[in-house]
């Protein structure tokens, strides 16, 4: 089993969910089911019984499970141990993630922070739905990736981290519902939702939120309301009860950008800042 299939086959044997598995390990729920379902078919067993309302580990499955699970422990602790040691020095960067996604879709600026600081453990949390900036000012997390640009009042805005087109969800039977895609001049008239910080000119008024992205994407299918959201969405949030209509192309993307606290550019955070930055420099000398 390689390292990643062990870690999709512990947290869903701890989970029994599918989507919870994915939202732990920052992928998409359709990359967990194609990572089990490759082992399974590589290992010639079911390690997982799957119905419509339940998922349940099997006799083989919670047999390899404890196996499984007591090796990774202490391979992780001996891995742990022998970091520490052998490189005498220890960090930590708590990089807070407005939209979770976007640690997988921007895999290459973390690897690079990775292997320009491998002493530095590099850790990911969910920011606050309505409110992104929260962690950063309580404190609680170093750095925060976010949809820029960021026009608050002791923040400074990094980076690019990712840039995305802008998808429209709207319930499956708005009015816009069939169209291949959208403008801005469509939203007005429209009750335009926000998800986070989003920016002008998406914003509009009435600004309404959501306490979270299962109660935003609930009120969109119910035909409350609409809400641009980066173009992930459309892979990360799908579903029956609606439609995700990217933006014309002149329309404005959205950009994730780095964002600190004024007189917090730790040496951590800067490089992290240094990663970004590369890759952006990169981009356009290709």
């Amino acid at each position: 089993m390689e390292r990643r299939e062990i870690e999709v086959f512990l947290t869903l044997a701890e989970e029994l969910h599918f989507g919870r598995t994915g939202e732990r390990l920052l992928i998409s729920q359709a990359r967990v089911s194609q990572t089990i379902a490759g082992l399974e078919r590589r290992l010639g067993v079911a390690l997982f019984e799957r119905t419509s309302r339940r998922v349940a580990l099997t006799p083989v499955g919670a047999a390899l499970h404890a196996e499984v699970r007591e090796g990774h422990e202490r391979i992780e602790r001996a891995v742990a141990d022998a970091m520490a040691a052998g490189r005498g020095v220890a960090g930590r960067l708590v990089v807070g993630l407005e939209a979770p996604a976007v640690a997988e879709l921007a895999a290459d600026v973390f690897d690079r922070f990775r292997a320009r600081r491998p002493a530095v453990d590099l850790a990911f949390r969910e920011t606050g739905f309505a409110d992104p900036l929260d962690l950063l000012r309580t404190g609680e997390v170093d750095v925060v990736v976010t949809n820029g640009p960021i026009d608050e009042d002791g923040f400074v805005e990094g980076p690019e981290v990712l840039r995305e087109p802008v998808v429209l969800a709207v319930a499956h039977r708005h009015r816009l519902a069939k169209r291949e895609t959208v403008t801005l001049a469509d939203l007005e008239g429209e009750t335009v939702f926000r998800a986070g910080r989003r920016a002008a000119p998406y914003r509009r008024e009435p600004d309404r939120t959501a306490a979270t992205l299962l109660d935003l994407l609930t009120m969109i299918a119910a035909g409350e309301g609409v809400c641009p959201l980066a173009a992930h969405a459309a892979d990360y949030f799908a579903r029956p009860s609606l439609r995700m209509i990217p933006f014309e192309s002149s329309a404005p993307p959205v950009s994730w950008v780095l964002c600190w606290r004024t007189g917090r550019l730790t040496a951590q955070v800067a490089a992290l800042a240094e990663a970004a930055a590369r890759g952006d420099a990169d981009a356009a000398a290709r």
